[in-house]
């Protein structure tokens, strides 16, 4: 299914739906195995507490893990800690494991794992489990305002 995202962005994507397992706790490598695709492609939406005053989003491959440093690096602060749940389900507006990058409630200051450019499209949760979209890195940036940079270890 292909559809434009909005008529203000213009924006080309692809909605992937999947039979969520929900005893399986890994929901970005659930969805590359049931997607058939590579876990380099599919990225996991994180939310941190940047120097305990700001809430930031980190946009990162499934296979990968977060620098703290050099996501706190990117965002020109000290120190970065996973942000508290209540705190991401009260400005996402989403619960954890079905957060998505797009249609947040409050909008964060967002970044993009720098890996994302090799890509000519790559998937993000669309809001649910078990459900995808598929889109180009940079309109996903463009969307979301994000900054591309290197933020994984």
């Amino acid at each position: 299914m292909s559809s434009v995202f909005s008529k203000q962005h213009k924006v080309i994507y692809h909605l992937h739906e999947y039979q969520h397992d929900s005893t399986n706790e890994s929901y970005g490598g659930q969805a590359a195995q049931k997607l058939g695709i590579s876990e380099n492609r599919v990225f996991k939406t994180l939310v941190v507490s940047i120097d305990n005053k700001a809430l930031a989003v980190a946009i990162i491959p499934v296979s990968a893990m977060l620098s703290m440093k050099l996501i706190a690096k990117a965002y020109s602060g000290k120190k970065a800690i996973m942000a508290v749940k209540i705190d991401v389900e009260r400005s996402t507006g989403y619960v954890l494991g079905g957060g998505s990058p797009l249609g947040q409630k409050k909008r964060l200051r967002t970044f993009i794992d720098a890996t994302a450019k090799q890509f000519t499209t790559i998937f993000v949760s669309a809001g649910k489990r078990g459900l995808e979209i598929e889109l180009s890195p940079y309109d996903l940036a463009n969307i979301t305002q994000a900054t591309m940079a290197d933020i994984c270890q």
